[in-house]
């Protein structure tokens, strides 16, 4: 593995605990689950998440943008289905191994003439992308349209899923089963993500699209978290500097010290995805004590009030995110935000280490 370079913030995945993660949601679930990995896999990296997901078992990825498909067709080579939730035109994926969602429509026309494999996708509530109501009646109305279609299955998507007692969970269930029905009846269905496969047996269904739960963001919010962590950022100390009582430290003087305090500086900033909207509210472990943020967090540096660890030194590693306490959705509470956001702000600056890639490079963790 290279190194981080001196300074380099670096940014620690665990593998296993990934694929771990994928094994207990798929034995939840009852049924195969896929593996999300759009958005560069919520941060941590899309090719050798998906990688260690396949050498486990998993043999269907999503993805949001066609770009993100190629990207991971060229990591994977050939063998799972690469599902672009956000679809593209026929011919765009010269190839022709990524498969499209269908959202509309135009896409049903356009795919069913070029006989292409794809996934119909029905609106039942997001009001997102997916055929609409009128949509779904005229493919009801004349199922015609579908011939030449390859359906891999029909899918929606919950908008309310973290929300257990949602009225919206039980009238999307009840829509898509009745319009899977009238429009591609014995096709297979996808139907859970992550916190729905937590909603219970009328939520199963032939493949579910786990995300979040995934990368150990709580799937149950307000309940216990279900999932292992599978990652941890940690900045190199720069300097440590004594300062007197009365002095300020930062942009805006907006911490001024009551006493005299020592001040750690580190190498991450707002422009490697820790956000700006912690300044003054989160807190960093060093030496296993807590220490908290001082000042604003700027784009290159935030610092750290570690006068409680004298032993705190240039070099030595601050563990921004991580640890009791500070998980990812921990540190989105902080600021106003949810885990989804902390994971994919990360910034292109870190060192990724992943624990675990020799074992997804040879396939040692099976099926």
């Amino acid at each position: 593995m290279i190194p981080a370079r001196p300074g380099q913030a670096i940014l620690h995945v665990d593998l296993p605990a990934i694929v771990a993660n994928w094994r207990d949601l798929v034995t939840r679930h009852g049924a195969p689950c896929a593996g999300v990995v759009k958005a560069d896999a919520y941060g941590l990296g899309a090719a050798p998440v998906a990688r260690a997901l396949q050498a486990a078992g998993c043999a269907t990825f999503f993805v949001a943008h066609l770009t993100e498909g190629m990207a991971l067709r060229a990591a994977l080579g050939a063998g799972p289905d690469i599902i672009v939730l956000d679809g593209f035109p026929p011919g765009a994926d010269e190839d022709a191994a990524l498969v499209p969602v269908l959202n509309h429509l135009g896409d049903v026309a356009a795919h069913a003439a070029a006989g292409s494999r794809a996934v119909l996708h029905l609106d039942t509530g997001m009001a997102r992308l997916g055929l609409d109501a009128q949509d779904q009646a005229a493919l009801a109305q004349d199922r015609t349209r579908l011939h030449g279609l390859r359906l891999l299955c029909v899918m929606t998507h919950l908008a309310c899923a973290d929300e257990p007692d949602h009225p919206l969970n039980e009238t999307q269930r009840a829509r898509f089963a009745d319009a899977a029905a009238r429009i591609a009846p014995g096709t297979p269905r996808s139907f859970a993500n992550s916190s729905g496969i937590f909603l219970g047996e009328g939520f199963r269904s032939d493949l579910a699209r786990p995300g979040c739960a995934l990368y150990g963001i709580n799937p149950t919010p307000g309940a216990p978290n279900p999932m292992r962590q599978v990652m941890r950022v940690e900045a190199e100390i720069l300097q440590v500097r004594q300062i007197a009582a009365g002095d300020t430290v930062g942009y805006g003087a907006s911490w001024q010290a009551e006493e005299p305090r020592r001040i750690a500086t580190v190498a991450a900033g707002y422009a490697d995805g820790y956000l700006r909207a912690l300044s003054g509210r989160s807190f960093a472990l060093l030496h296993g004590r807590t220490v908290p943020l001082v000042g604003r967090v700027s784009m290159d540096l935030t610092t750290f009030d570690v006068t409680d660890v004298p032993q705190a030194a240039p070099g030595d590693r601050l563990l921004l995110i991580g640890g009791e306490g500070n998980t990812p959705d921990d540190v989105a509470a902080r600021c106003g935000t949810i885990g989804y956001e902390i994971l994919t702000s990360l910034g292109a600056r870190y060192h990724r280490a992943y624990d675990g890639d020799e074992l997804s490079a040879s396939g040692a963790w099976g099926a």
